[in-house]
Order: structure tokens, then C-alpha cells, then sequence
């Protein structure tokens, strides 16, 4: 069975630079997967790189087993696209365009776009250029969602939502990620609003991931361990998935990215010190990969 995403050691390069360095992974249906990342990390290339908008430099990226530079109008019809800027057209009002685009859909949930118009207090009537930056960002988000695809990509879809529409925004989210049929890749600077939606996460630094798999998974390894000693300790420690050692008198913490509870005792005994264990929330985790 075909899945809907599969990249195999995808590069990408821009301006001789190289953006994206050997990126595989692979979207099933049922994932809601977040792609957390600094500015810069490469998180709008990747999605658009996914979509085809762009000719990897080696590698391939296949949608349904098909190249993403490759797909015909069939596979189209399977997707939706949130870009970061909107590209509505300024001179077509709300209605404008949800007739425009149901016109070149096969499918189209009518009665969901007539509750997220009510829900998200969309205005239909008056011209795009009026609209404000929030109301713009949530059509563009309704057209995307409107013809139920089976792949739904959005790029940073809430940085100009207030948090009101955001709540909104990431509840119906949650109601698309019920369906184990459909996929949702989203980039985010939010990395609180992740935990309430996503079940996969995707952490891109430098153009590879940091971190690639469930969200339950990652909280659950991640710690911060703090030794408390009866003298300092002044030597560096070299420990398997150790990356950050900091010491503070007779206090040294450490941060773990594998962390596996037999180690607690391993480092009571081989450093004589009381260990302290605590597992970090998403935020400080993405804050821990990328300072």
C-alpha cells in the first residue's frame, strides 16, 4: 500500500547553499505530525520540496509512489496547502473564491465550510484587500480543508490567528486527525500548541532532523538529570546520549536525549552523588536541541 509521503535522502539546494542535507522519512495516514524548526532550519523548503514546488538536488520526494514534480491532477485533487504568505486574489471577496476553488474540486464538504464560516467569523462579502491578516489566514485555511484531503500541509497556519481563532483553528485539527485516513504535516513557532494536537514530531535543525518520531516518545526520553555531589565534579562527562553537561558547585545537570530509567542508578554510583530526574515539556526539549 502505497503512503501518502516518502522522502529518501532528500537534498535541497538554494543559492549554493545546501538547505535540506539527506532528509528520509515517511507520512501514513492517522499521523498529525509537527515540523518544529528555528528560522532558517528549513521548514518552508521541506514543505514545499514535499509538494513539488522545487527539483530536489539528489534524492527523491514521492507523493503516493509518484515524484512530487510529477503528479498529475488526480493527486492534486488528495492534497491541501497552506502557504506561510496567502496567495488569495486581492480583488475577489470570501464567497469569490469558495466558489473559484469548489469549481476545480471533485469533492466539497459544504456543510464544513458553512460552520467554520459561522465558527471562525469568517467575513464573506467584502474584497480580499480589506480583509485583515487574521481573517485572510483563516479563508486560506478553509479553502484548504474544504474539499477533505487526504494530505493537508500547512506552513506556520497560525502565526496571524489571535488565540481565540487559534483554539478554533487546532480543534478542528483534532477533528481531522480522528480520521485515520488523512495526514496533516504543520510547521509551527507555537510549540505549545503541538502538544494538543500532534502525534508525531518532526525537529529540523541545520537541514537534518534532530529529532524524527512519536510525541509521547520523545517526552518520554528526554530528562534533565541533576547530580548533587559531595565535591564538584570538574571533568567532562562522556555518557551515551549526553548532550549538555553544565556544573554548578557540587551540582552538575545534565541533559539527556535517550534516557532510560536503569541509568539513574548507574550515574548514583559512579559519581557517589543524589540524582534528580526530570522529564521536559516540548518547549524545553526544542529549547534544549536548539540553543
Amino acid at each position: 500500500m502505497s503512503v501518502p509521503v516518502l522522502l529518501n535522502n532528500l537534498q535541497r539546494q538554494l543559492g549554493g547553499v545546501t538547505v535540506l542535507k539527506g532528509i528520509s522519512a515517511q507520512v501514513v495516514a492517522g499521523q498529525v505530525i509537527a515540523l518544529l524548526g528555528k528560522n532558517g532550519s528549513g521548514k518552508t523548503t521541506l514543505l514545499e520540496t514535499i509538494l513539488g514546488f522545487g527539483f530536489p538536488s539528489a534524492g527523491d520526494a514521492k507523493l503516493w509512489d509518484v515524484k512530487a514534480t510529477d503528479i498529475d491532477g488526480d493527486i492534486k485533487q488528495r492534497l491541501g496547502f497552506v502557504p506561510q504568505q496567502d496567495e488569495l486574489l486581492a480583488g475577489l471577496n470570501g464567497r469569490d473564491h469558495l466558489d473559484l476553488f469548489k469549481a476545480f474540486r471533485k469533492t466539497w464538504n459544504q456543510p464544513l465550510v458553512d460552520r467554520l464560516i459561522a465558527e471562525w467569523l469568517i467575513p464573506m462579502d467584502i474584497s480580499i484587500g480589506k480583509m485583515s491578516v487574521g481573517q485572510r489566514q483563516k479563508l486560506s485555511i478553509l479553502l484548504a480543508m474544504a474539499h477533505e484531503p487526504e494530505l493537508l500541509i500547512l506552513d506556520e497556519p497560525v502565526a496571524s490567528l489571535d488565540p481565540i481563532a487559534r483554539r478554533q483553528f487546532l480543534q478542528q485539527l483534532v477533528e481531522i486527525a480522528a480520521d485515520e485516513n488523512r495526514a496533516v504535516i504543520f510547521s509551527t513557532h507555537i510549540v505549545s500548541d503541538v502538544e494538543r494536537v500532534a502525534n508525531q514530531v518532526w525537529m529540523l535543525r541545520d537541514g537534518v532532523f534532530a529529532y524524527q518520531g512519536g510525541l509521547d516518545e520523545l517526552k518520554e526520553s528526554f530528562a534533565r538529570v541533576t547530580l548533587i555531589a559531595n565535591q564538584p565534579i570538574t571533568q567532562k562527562i562522556n555518557w551515551p546520549h549526553l548532550i549538555k553537561q553544565k556544573n554548578n558547585g557540587n551540582q552538575t545537570q545534565l541533559t539527556f536525549q535517550c534516557w532510560l530509567p536503569e541509568m539513574e542508578q548507574q550515574l548514583a554510583q559512579e559519581f557517589s552523588a543524589q540524582v534528580h530526574v526530570e522529564f521536559l515539556g516540548l518547549e524545553d526539549i526544542f529549547l534544549e536541541l536548539n540553543q
